[in-house]
């Protein structure tokens, strides 16, 4: 009689997850923030988190996942300093210790970040590598203009760039596999440009702003045209879902940079809208889309897909339409509040679905794939793939479709 096969096992948490509870702790206190920004009850009365809200969910949230997952890819003990001094950062802001230390310590993070990628870029010397040094230097800089005091409205652009930069990097690996390696070259010469318009934004807001806008709508559009998310949309479950999730992305993205088009955002509507499109609509998205190869490759557990997953997505979305469009463009402020709930609901409910699936592993009915399709341990979503892995692998939704498988601070200053 044929035996059962023993149970898989599973290898033990690394120790590196614990620099992804302080990014946990920014995302719950950036949550609490955005109730009462949009004045709602909070399960923390703190009125001093919501003059840092941004920066706790760009840097110490997103931030943190971003060079956590770097320094995985590296593989060197010495990375894991950045998501360290990024989350004890941001976990600084919300205390009562001199401000100072916080944005020391976010500062710290970023400009270690910034080094982890000289020796990725001597590892694998790509295009996609250099536009995620872009990034990271604009986003270094951002800490820097915050530890000078520069105003959240005056660095935003460079918060933007960090961000959409390091996401397009892995992009452009996929769009030069598929497309030729002038792809590449065409979204490095779009991210200086863009680099270049982060400055004039801060320089001269006024007509800087305009330019930022354009130049980050030509990116997106550039991005969106190369992106194989357009084709894998037609395909199944996991596919269509992570496709989905990345073309809702750039189509917030370009919501953000139409509006910086129209000059710089001095409004509430407009500053509101911006800020939104570009870090829930944008990133959250992002990050959902290829929280199937982040989450695993840091905690060494697989993320299934599960059809429900599709609810707190369009709810997130669904919650940007209501705030953004009948919010602040039609100026109603139930929306603009019912919005913020939704989008608040949205995000604690697809990191309960991603626990919940993670603890209950692969389903049964779902195809194994083939040994060759297996993506290595540290072949992530959000970076260029390390030698010998191609992110085509990594990602669902870049491989032939098959079945089965908030922050709303205060008006800036003109």
């Amino acid at each position: 009689m044929k035996k059962a096969p023993a149970p898989r096992r599973l290898r033990p948490i690394p120790a590196r997850t614990l620099l992804m509870i302080p990014a946990a702790l920014s995302l719950l206190a950036g949550l609490n923030a955005a109730l009462q920004l949009v004045d709602l009850p909070a399960p923390i009365n703190a009125a001093a988190w919501t003059e840092v809200h941004g920066m706790v969910l760009a840097l110490g949230f997103v931030g943190t996942l971003v060079a956590l997952e770097r320094a995985v890819a590296w593989g060197r003990p010495l990375g894991y300093f950045s998501p360290l001094l990024l989350g004890l950062g941001s976990l600084m802001l919300l205390t009562e210790l001199p401000r100072f230390a916080g944005k020391l310590g976010l500062l710290a993070g970023m400009a270690g970040l910034l080094w982890v990628y000289v020796p990725l870029w001597r590892r694998q010397r790509a295009q996609a590598v250099l536009i995620q040094m872009l990034g990271a230097g604009l986003g270094t800089g951002a800490a820097v203009l915050f530890l000078g005091g520069v105003e959240t409205a005056l660095l935003l652009p460079w918060l933007v760039a960090f961000l959409v930069l390091t996401i397009a990097g892995e992009r452009v690996e996929l769009a030069h596999l598929t497309m030729g390696p002038q792809a590449g070259t065409r979204v490095l010469q779009l991210s200086a440009l863009l680099a270049a318009a982060v400055v004039a934004a801060l320089l001269a807001p006024g007509w800087g702003s305009i330019v930022f806008g354009v130049a980050l709508a030509a990116l997106t559009a550039w991005l969106l045209v190369l992106d194989v998310a357009r084709r894998t949309i037609r395909g199944q479950g996991a596919t269509r879902f992570m496709a989905a999730c990345m073309l809702a992305a750039y189509a917030w993205l370009l919501v953000a940079a139409l509006t910086w088009c129209f000059g710089y955002p001095s409004g509430r509507a407009a500053y509101d809208t911006v800020i939104h499109a570009v870090f829930l609509g944008f990133t959250l998205s992002m990050i959902i889309a290829h929280s199937s190869t982040i989450l695993p490759a840091i905690l060494r557990r697989p993320l299934p897909y599960r059809p429900m997953m599709w609810v707190p997505a369009i709810l997130l979305w669904a919650g940007l339409l209501l705030r953004l469009w009948i919010g602040n463009g039609l100026g109603h402020d139930w929306a603009w509040r019912a919005g913020a709930v939704a989008n608040i609901v949205a995000v604690l409910l697809f990191v309960l679905l991603a626990l919940t699936s993670m603890l209950m592993g692969e389903s049964q009915a779902r195809p194994q794939p083939s040994t060759s399709s297996k993506p290595p341990s540290d072949s992530l979503g959000i970076g260029p793939p390390s030698p010998g892995s191609t992110s085509l692998l990594s990602n669902p939704a870049a491989r032939t479709p098959r079945a089965g498988l908030s922050i709303s601070p205060r008006e800036p200053s003109k």
